[in-house]
């Protein structure tokens, strides 16, 4: 009944995680997998050069999720080998996520993850609180078109897109994203946010601005996924606010393969995945369904 095949990965369910959450370590990617009970894993962005990210304090809570600028912190990708080894471990297609400064640096690091094992990459056009990286080449078409084109030429693995809501046209980048090669598109990355202390009449994070993730981008990031499914012929995966198996169904609804799951991970447990996928069941029995698929752009007929 869960059974998705995603740009030639076979998944025993349509949930993933999400890039940014416990993707640090092979360790934590594992238990996701094996505890969890997700469909795929997705580490963390790594990039070519060791990096530490923004100041503290890097995460504030607000109502209906989070607004984070961690600052794309990671240890490089020389040091990320045993990491995927470990994580493959746990049986599921691990996807790697990767962003760059350039095109070439992107290109570089992909190349590597293939050789480490992953099974798919996804290239991280929508993280946005870091200068010319990550969201930069997610705002504009030919950016975008670029950068996946440059990854292509030196990866044969599935390639993902992650864009973000904060381009102009998120669908036109994904077209271009699809036109350069990509076999999936994710949508979406985090929404530029920021928070004030009326205390301090500071902003709370050290950063300043950060990312806003949670229930309160899902509306938002289910208009992209309902828009670009629209006008892509590859498979589009929800990302942004799904906490609960309704939620990921309205993805389904929207024209979503698979769903990204993240900052619900704090919220629900790290069998989060396994409640998910029991809930999105359980709609399906009482709708009478038969399998996932058979809802997937019902809400564009």
């Amino acid at each position: 009944m869960l059974e998705v095949e995603l740009a030639g990965l076979k998944l025993a369910n349509p949930t993933m995680l999400a890039s940014g959450i416990l993707g640090t370590s092979g360790a934590a990617l594992k238990r996701v997998a094996v505890s969890g009970g997700a469909g795929a894993i997705v580490t963390k962005s790594i990039g070519a050069t060791p990096r530490e990210g923004h100041p503290n304090p890097t995460v504030v809570e607000i109502d209906g999720g989070l607004i984070s600028a961690i600052g794309l912190a990671n240890p490089g990708y020389e040091e990320f080998r045993e990491e995927i080894a470990v994580a493959k471990e746990g049986g599921v297609p691990v996807v790697g996520s990767v962003y760059g400064f350039n095109f070439q640096e992107y290109a570089m690091v992909a190349e590597a993850m293939q050789g480490y094992g992953v099974d798919a990459i996804e290239l991280n056009i929508s993280y946005p609180n870091v200068g010319k990286a990550g969201a930069f080449f997610g705002y504009r078409e030919e950016l975008a078109h670029e950068v996946v084109s440059e990854v292509r030429k030196r990866v044969s693995i599935p390639l993902f897109a992650k864009l973000t809501a904060n381009a102009g046209d998120v669908v036109a980048v994904a077209k271009a994203c699809e036109d350069a090669g990509a076999d999936a598109i994710t949508a979406t990355g985090a929404l530029r946010a920021m928070a004030i202390d009326v205390t301090t009449a500071k902003p709370v994070l050290g950063n300043r601005v950060g990312g806003l993730s949670g229930a309160c981008l899902k509306p938002v990031a289910l208009r992209c996924v309902y828009e670009i499914a629209e006008e892509v012929s590859i498979p589009v995966i929800g990302c942004g606010g799904i906490t609960t198996g309704r939620d990921a169904v309205e993805f389904f609804l929207a024209g979503a393969r698979a769903v990204q799951i993240g900052t619900a991970v704090l919220y629900r447990g790290i069998t989060v995945f396994r409640k998910v996928s029991r809930e999105i069941a359980e709609y399906l029995e009482e709708q009478g369904y038969g399998h996932v698929s058979e809802i997937v752009g019902l809400a564009q007929r």
